[in-house]
């Protein structure tokens, strides 16, 4: 399994018992979903390895408490910690209408209600309070908020967004 084919799931924060269960933080709105996984692959030393998932349960909401197979102590609990989990694309719930994955519309090409043709998604920059459009115009960065205001249609046989922003927002990177 490689890296492009799956996507972040989240990390391994701690350790929560003596018999190697651990806690992981997951990078989702609803961590619900994860409650009941057979497996899940965690990177060790840039390599996806498969960790078979022997139990698993929310822990105060935000966190899921895992007992992985043959991990069975503290040490081996401590070889796990901080690792990067991963899940296969096709186990993602499909999304309709206006909501998406950030990684899915990764070349799509932008089009304003009033502007025309953007550009197209370079990428997702999710660092910021607000996560950002990053669109490539001509060779010129052209960033837009993601915002559910802005976004009017996902398209996703055409591989397009129309956006309606602000006047003037684009202008400003041109």
């Amino acid at each position: 399994m490689k890296k492009e084919d799956c996507f972040y799931l989240g990390k391994i924060v701690k350790k929560y018992s003596f018999k190697g269960e651990v806690l992981a933080k997951l990078d989702t709105d609803e961590p619900e979903i994860y409650e009941h996984l057979d497996a899940i692959f965690l990177d060790l030393r840039n390599n996806l390895v498969p960790f078979f998932v022997e139990s698993s349960q929310l822990h105060k909401s935000e966190l899921l408490r895992i007992k992985f197979e043959e991990v069975d102590t503290e040490n081996d609990a401590d070889s796990i910690l901080k690792c990067d989990m991963y899940l296969p694309l096709e186990v993602l719930p499909k999304l309709e209408g206006n909501q998406f994955y950030f990684h899915e519309v990764i070349g799509f090409k932008i089009e304003d209600k009033n502007y025309g043709l953007v550009g197209i998604i370079k990428s997702i920059n999710d660092s910021t309070a607000q996560a950002l459009f990053e669109i490539d115009n001509n060779g010129k960065e052209i960033l837009i908020p993601m915002n559910d205001e802005f976004i009017v249609e996902v398209n996703r046989k055409t591989k397009t967004i129309t956006v309606e922003t602000p006047d003037g927002l684009i202008d400003l990177y041109l």
